[in-house]
C-alpha cells in the first residue's frame, strides 16, 4: 500500500503562491487516482483536487479552479498542487490521498490513503 508524505506548506501573504508536494512511497502510485483536500480549524475537510493515474484528467473545487493546479510525476512518485493568488480564506491543514476507487473523487470517502498534512497560512 502506498504511502504519502506532504511537503511545502508555510505562511504567504495574500496574493502569494506556494506549491505543494507529495512523495509517495511504493511501486504503485502510478496506478493511483489522487486527490488533495483541505480542512480549515472548525470546518469540515473540504475537496480541492483531484487528477487522474495517467494525469490525463483533473477536476477542481470551483473556488480553486483558475488559481490552483493538480499535476503529478509518476515517474518520481509525487503529486504536486500549484497554487497561486492565495486568500486568507485558503488557510487550512492541507492533504494528499489515494483513491480507492475510479469514481467520485470529489468525495472524501472514496480515498483509502491519507497523507499527515501540511499546513498553509495566508496572511492578509
Amino acid at each position: 500500500q502506498v504511502q504519502l508524505v506532504e511537503s511545502g506548506g508555510g505562511l504567504v501573504q495574500a496574493g502569494g503562491s506556494l506549491r505543494l508536494s507529495c512523495a509517495a512511497s511504493g511501486r504503485t502510485f502510478s496506478t493511483y487516482d489522487m486527490g488533495w483536500f483541505r480542512q480549515a480549524p472548525g470546518k469540515e475537510r473540504e475537496f480541492v483536487a483531484a487528477i487522474t493515474w495517467d494525469g490525463r484528467t483533473t477536476y477542481y473545487a470551483d473556488s480553486m479552479k483558475g488559481r490552483f493546479t493538480i499535476s503529478r510525476d509518476n515517474a518520481k512518485n509525487t503529486l504536486y498542487l500549484q497554487m497561486n493568488t492565495l486568500r486568507p480564506e485558503d488557510t487550512a491543514v492541507y492533504y494528499c490521498a489515494a483513491a480507492g476507487g475510479r469514481y467520485y473523487l470529489m468525495r472524501s470517502t472514496t480515498y483509502k490513503v491519507w497523507g499527515q498534512g501540511t499546513q498553509v497560512t495566508v496572511s492578509s
